[in-house]
C-alpha cells in the first residue's frame, strides 16, 4: 500500500500520483517533518536543477578555457569552420551549445520554483 499525492496541473486540473510507501516515508522525513509536501518537492526539484546546473557551468567553464572565448564568440567567429569541421570541435560545439541552453532553461526553472507561493512556507 503506497501513498497518494494530488497535484494541480495547468491551474485547474488535479492530478493524482500513486507512490510507494517507501517513497512516502522518505518524503515525510525530508527536509523537516513540519514542511508541507509542496515545500519538500520544491526543495528536491531545486536541488536537482542546481546539480544539473553545476554540470552545465562546468562544461561552459572548461570550453571557455579550451577555446579562450565565450560560446557566443565561438559561434560568431565560426570556430567549427575555422577548425576544419573536425570531430573534436564539432562535438565540443554541440556539448557547449547544450550546456548554454541548459543553463538558461534551468535558471528559468529555478526562478519559477521561487514563485510558487504555497511551496515556500
Amino acid at each position: 500500500m503506497g501513498g497518494v499525492i494530488e497535484m494541480k496541473v495547468a491551474r485547474k486540473t488535479m492530478m493524482t500520483v500513486q507512490i510507494s510507501e517507501q517513497i512516502a516515508r522518505h518524503l515525510t522525513n525530508l527536509p523537516s517533518p513540519t514542511d508541507s509536501l509542496d515545500a519538500k518537492l520544491t526543495a528536491l526539484l531545486e536541488s536537482e536543477y542546481r546539480r544539473r546546473l553545476a554540470l552545465y557551468y562546468l562544461t561552459d567553464r572548461l570550453m571557455r578555457q579550451k577555446y579562450g572565448m565565450t560560446f557566443d564568440e565561438f559561434e560568431r567567429r565560426q570556430m567549427t569552420k575555422q577548425q576544419g569541421y573536425t570531430w573534436e570541435v564539432e562535438a565540443d560545439a554541440i556539448e557547449w551549445d547544450l550546456a548554454i541552453s541548459g543553463i538558461r532553461t534551468l535558471e528559468r526553472r529555478i526562478a519559477e520554483l521561487g514563485t510558487i507561493p504555497h511551496a515556500r512556507q
